[in-house]
């Protein structure tokens, strides 16, 4: 495939779309079908039918029965934290291998066109983006993941929480995994600009943001605290009617969905003129200029509330002009 087909290089090689990012259409007035209609294929295909198998997988071939989760015990518990590593381990591990290590694919598509592990720094464990990344991702990443899961699932053993099932509320429950999408990024558009107030971002955030140029072990990389913030959405489901099978796919979401936005390419080739989209652009632009695209992108809040980024020259424009009122606007203050 050609990527100049797709999208243009500047003079330091950095890749960007042709097409401006947009927000989902069905979130858009005026409402135009035909365009939500051709939209809807991108909201399911791959990414969101592949994490909710993985989640179907998990809930009815690897996850205890009902009678064990009823009481904290290590070898249930300990299963799942193994269980959750080695999926990541895998998922994550495929991706790095075959785009970073072996770089099957070259730059092609790639935003950024240096590979981080190129370049040592003393910003990272051991000089090392990605040594630096998995330690966080196992460490506390993983773990905090894990018990968010551990917590729910016991809920649901012990019948804490407003459990039901497909055949007493099938509307609900399918409308609620329908947004588990919307509700993951409306909690993570808020908490995200949460962690960006001055202190938090400093104690707190910055360690995600020290992947510029991030990779898919770049995901999950984050302070312990973060990680808490992150995964808290899952715990909707011990307060509105759910099911634990939707709370798997929203962890799942959350975990492995990750691992897309940081992919940093825009598209991941499957054959010779095939490719899968990523959709990863917005959530890079964060990455490459932090205070743009805290979402991203499938509600427009970035739109609302005056952060949003589509990718073109003039989303520079208008971030600069931002940045320079801002800066006046300091400066007045002072």
């Amino acid at each position: 495939m050609d990527d100049s087909a797709y999208g243009v290089r500047n003079k330091r090689g950095h890749w960007r779309p042709k097409d401006p990012i947009q927000p989902a259409p069905l979130f858009l007035q005026p409402w135009n079908l035909v365009r939500i209609v051709k939209w809807l294929p991108r909201y399911f295909v791959p990414w969101n039918v592949l994490l909710f198998l993985a989640a179907t997988a998990f809930w009815f071939l690897l996850t205890p029965d009902i009678e064990t989760m009823r009481t904290m015990e290590w070898g249930w518990m300990l299963y799942i934290l193994v269980r959750n590593s080695v999926a990541v381990f895998l998922f994550y591990g495929a991706l790095e291998l075959r785009l970073y290590i072996r770089r099957s694919q070259g730059t092609l598509f790639k935003y950024n066109p240096k590979w981080p592990d190129d370049r040592r720094s003393e910003y990272f464990m051991f000089s090392s983006q990605s040594i630096d990344n998995m330690i966080r991702t196992f460490g506390t990443g993983v773990p905090i993941w894990t018990a968010y899961e551990i917590l729910i699932l016991w809920a649901y053993a012990n019948g804490w929480g407003a459990w039901t099932t497909l055949a007493d509320n099938p509307v609900w429950l399918i409308l609620l995994g329908l947004l588990i999408l919307v509700i993951h990024e409306f909690h993570f558009y808020t908490t995200h600009r949460m962690i960006h107030i001055p202190v938090l971002y400093k104690y707190v955030h910055s360690v995600h943001h020290k992947a510029v140029n991030p990779s898919p072990w770049s995901s999950l990389s984050m302070h312990p605290i973060e990680h808490l913030i992150y995964f808290s959405g899952s715990l909707i489901h011990l307060i509105v009617p759910s099911h634990p099978l939707i709370a798997l796919y929203h962890l799942h979401v959350a975990g492995f969905g990750a691992v897309v936005g940081h992919v940093g390419f825009d598209k991941i080739v499957a054959g010779k003129e095939s490719a899968m989209d990523t959709h990863s652009f917005a959530h890079y632009l964060h990455h490459k200029y932090f205070e743009v695209n805290y979402s991203d992108g499938l509600i427009p809040l970035d739109k609302l509330f005056g952060t949003w980024h589509d990718g073109t020259e003039k989303g520079d424009e208008l971030m600069n002009a931002r940045m320079k009122k801002r800066r006046h606007s300091a400066t007045l203050e002072d």
